[in-house]
């Protein structure tokens, strides 16, 4: 049996139709440093001028807050950049976390 093969057609979607789902935007994440018993008041002072660039008035305010209420949201960004702030922390001595913000 000789047999003729026919092309199916198959359903591409065209080029100027918008995708299904449109993804929300990344919900910003932060940087929190906590407290601990360990670093000088002074030195996280330091540490916030120094790498995030603060003037030292909102470094002082940041570090009273980690100081007095036990925690304060440093930096404020995309996940990947929470994650590298964090670890920057980290690389300084400070206990940090991110989350997601609220």
């Amino acid at each position: 049996m000789g047999g003729v093969t026919v092309p199916m057609e198959t359903e591409l979607p065209q080029a100027d139709q918008a995708p299904e789902a449109v993804p929300e935007p990344d919900v910003p994440w932060v940087t929190v440093v906590h407290n601990d018993p360990v670093n000088l008041m002074s030195y996280v002072t330091y540490v916030f001028q120094t790498y995030f660039g603060y003037p030292k008035d909102k470094a002082q305010a940041l570090m009273k807050d980690v100081h007095h209420k036990g925690r304060a949201v440093v930096s404020s960004g995309s996940r990947e950049e929470m994650e590298r702030d964090v670890q920057a922390m980290h690389g300084y001595g400070l206990w940090a976390t991110l989350q997601q913000d609220r």
